[in-house]
C-alpha cells in the first residue's frame, strides 16, 4: 500500500556565507511541521554535496538524478520540496529550475520570479514600472570606472552600497561620505560581481509577511525593526543587536496601505509560498507617512525567533497550517 503521508524534504543549507543560517532555518521549519501528516527530511545542500538527515542522525547521500535517497534498502522519493536556502542556489532560480525539470513541486516562486527578486537592482527597476517606490540607485560591474562626484550628486550622503545579486546581509555598507565609497565598493565586490549603491532613505523600517492559495489571502501583521547599529546589518538581523515590536507602530490607515502594497506586489510577481517585503516608512513634507519598498525576500529566514514566526503568532496563527496550506495549494 502506497504511503499515505506526503514526503517533504526541507531543502537548506546552499553556497553563500549564509549557509550556517539557512540550515537554523531548516532546524525551525523541521520542528513546526506537522509530523503526523507529513514524512520531513532534512537536505543539505552545499555544492555539489547534497545529503538527507536520517532519523538515525546519520546522512545519505541525494541522488540527484531524481533526487530520492536510499534509508534500509529502501528508495525514498520526495512530493515536494521546501526550500529554506538563503542565497543561491535556492533563492536564484537555479535549484527552482532543477526542481521544475523533475515536475516536484516547491515551496517558493519560479525560476523568473527567483532570479529577478535575487537581483535588488532589477528588481527596484521592474516593480518601479508598476508605481512601486523604491529608492534612487546606480548599477556598477566589476571592473567599471565610476565618477565619486557623480554619484553623490545624484544619491547624496549617506547612501548604501550593497550587492546587487545576493541574498545576505554581508558587503552592506552606509557610506557617510565620499571617502567611504571606494572603500565600500571594495566589500560589496568580495560577495558580487555587481554592485547597487542606493540612496538613503529615513525612516521607519519594516517588514511583512505575506502568502496566498487558491481560496485565501494572508497578510500578516508587520514587524517594526528597531536596532542601534547603523542599519539592519547582519549582526542586528542574526546576533540579537535589535528591536522587533510586531505589530508595527504604525496609524491604522498606513498599516491597511502597507498591507495592501504587500498583496499587491506577490500578484505583481506572481510569487509562491511565504514572501517577506521589507519597507521603509519616510514622511513627505506634508508629514503623510510614504511607504518605500526595501527589499524583497522569497526564503525568508524560519527560526523561532525570526520574523515570519513572530508575525504568524501576532495574526493569531498556528504555523503547522500556514505551512500545510502553502504545501496543499500545490496538490
Amino acid at each position: 500500500m502506497k504511503e499515505l503521508k506526503r514526503t517533504i524534504a526541507i531543502v537548506c543549507g546552499g553556497d553563500s556565507s549564509e549557509h550556517d543560517v539557512s540550515m537554523r532555518s531548516g532546524q525551525g521549519l523541521y520542528s513546526f511541521f506537522d509530523k503526523e501528516r507529513y514524512n520531513i527530511y532534512i537536505v543539505d545542500v552545499r555544492g555539489l554535496d547534497w545529503n538527507v538527515e536520517l532519523p538515525d542522525g546519520n546522512l545519505a547521500p541525494i541522488d540527484k538524478n531524481d533526487f530520492s535517497f536510499v534509508m534500509n534498502g529502501k528508495r525514498t522519493e520526495f512530493d515536494y520540496a521546501y526550500i529554506t536556502i538563503h542565497g543561491q542556489p535556492g533563492e536564484n532560480g537555479v535549484m527552482q529550475g532543477y526542481f521544475d525539470l523533475l515536475h516536484l513541486p516547491y515551496s517558493t516562486g519560479g525560476v523568473l520570479v527567483e532570479a529577478l527578486t535575487f537581483d535588488k537592482y532589477v528588481l527596484n527597476n521592474y516593480l518601479r514600472n508598476f508605481g512601486i517606490k523604491v529608492a534612487d540607485s546606480i548599477l556598477l560591474r566589476r571592473g567599471e570606472e565610476y565618477d565619486e562626484a557623480e554619484i553623490e550628486k545624484r544619491l547624496g550622503m549617506p547612501c548604501f552600497v550593497k550587492p546587487s545579486s545576493d541574498g545576505s546581509s554581508f558587503g552592506v555598507s552606509k557610506v557617510k561620505n565620499i571617502d567611504q565609497l571606494a572603500p565600500a565598493l571594495r566589500v560589496a565586490f568580495m560577495q558580487s560581481d555587481e554592485v547597487m549603491i542606493e540612496a538613503f532613505m529615513d525612516g521607519m523600517e519594516i517588514s511583512q509577511g505575506v502568502y496566498k492559495t487558491k481560496n485565501k489571502s494572508v497578510v500578516f501583521p508587520a514587524t517594526e525593526v528597531v536596532t542601534s547599529n547603523e542599519f539592519f546589518d547582519y549582526n542586528a538581523k542574526y546576533n540579537g543587536q535589535v528591536e522587533e515590536i510586531t505589530p508595527a507602530r504604525m496609524s491604522e490607515e498606513t498599516a491597511k496601505r502597507v498591507a495592501a502594497e504587500t498583496s499587491r506586489i506577490y500578484d505583481i510577481l506572481h510569487a509562491n509560498g511565504i514572501i517577506r517585503i521589507d519597507y521603509i516608512i519616510s514622511k513627505d513634507k506634508d508629514g503623510n507617512d510614504v511607504i518605500n519598498m526595501l527589499e524583497i525576500n522569497t526564503t525568508p529566514g524560519m527560526t523561532a525567533t525570526s520574523f515570519i514566526p513572530q508575525q504568524v503568532r501576532a495574526a493569531g496563527l498556528d504555523i503547522k497550517d500556514v505551512l500545510s496550506d502553502i504545501v496543499e495549494n500545490q496538490f
